[in-house]
């Protein structure tokens, strides 16, 4: 694996556990439901897997993405509507489908840069990027164990390596200034865009960290609420 690809599997891993949550919310499985039934349409799953590949450079054809997803995602809502005998049961749906998903994009970004120079920069760039998503996700509070579960749950084919840097990263403190720090004025969007992928932005948590990530990014209001509209998140 890689840690280009690595990114592509925990952004539909940090999808689950959205679904996860939407499920104690909701009081039950309809929340899950709709999240697969809806995987292929704008604001979807899709979308955010694309947005973050064109963050990184990478051509993709969005279409096509949202039709791979629509399909599987359909596919597994149905098939749970028929067999359900508990929640365990969807959410095993719900990662094949998204296993599937990331595994196809996963691989071509990993294939397109591999053995380059822009390799080495994307491995970097992909580190950064995952520890975006996981300060964010953990804005709120800790993630929980079945959350985390949902997120190491993709992670089946990594190395033993990427698998301590997400898991180090999960237990790390949130660390706004470090991880601003560490990202080059080139990178400052697809760190953002990151860290937006990885929640609803339905609490206040949630959006004190990704404005307190912005300003520390040194992105202005217009520049973040741009991102937001383009991945189809509440702006600020």
């Amino acid at each position: 694996m890689s840690f280009v690809k690595t990114l592509a599997t925990l952004a539909v891993g940090f999808a689950a556990a959205r679904g996860v949550q939407k499920v104690r919310d909701m009081g039950g499985t309809a929340g899950v439901k709709d999240a697969l039934r809806k995987a292929g349409e704008p604001g979807g799953m899709a979308d955010d897997i694309g947005a973050m590949a064109q963050k990184m450079g990478l051509p993709v054809q969005q279409d096509q993405l949202r039709s791979m997803f629509d399909r599987f995602g359909k596919g597994a809502a149905e098939m749970t509507t028929a067999t359900e005998s508990g929640f365990s049961t969807l959410l095993g749906s719900m990662t094949q489908m998204a296993g599937a998903g990331a595994a196809g994009l996963g691989g071509m970004m990993s294939a397109m840069t591999e053995g380059t120079a822009l390799g080495k920069v994307s491995e970097d760039n992909a580190k950064l990027m995952i520890r975006a998503m996981i300060q964010s996700a953990k804005a709120d509070g800790a993630i929980d164990p079945d959350e985390r579960k949902a997120i190491l749950d993709h992670l089946g084919d990594a190395t033993d390596e990427e698998i301590a840097f997400v898991e180090a990263e999960l237990a790390a403190p949130v660390d706004v200034a470090g991880l601003a720090r560490d990202t080059s004025d080139q990178m400052r969007g697809q760190v953002y865009a990151a860290a937006l992928m990885a929640v609803q932005v339905d609490t206040e948590a949630e959006r004190t960290y990704l404005r307190n990530l912005a300003q520390a990014l040194g992105m202005g209001d217009e520049e973040r609420d741009a991102l937001h509209e383009t991945m189809g998140r509440p702006t600020l």
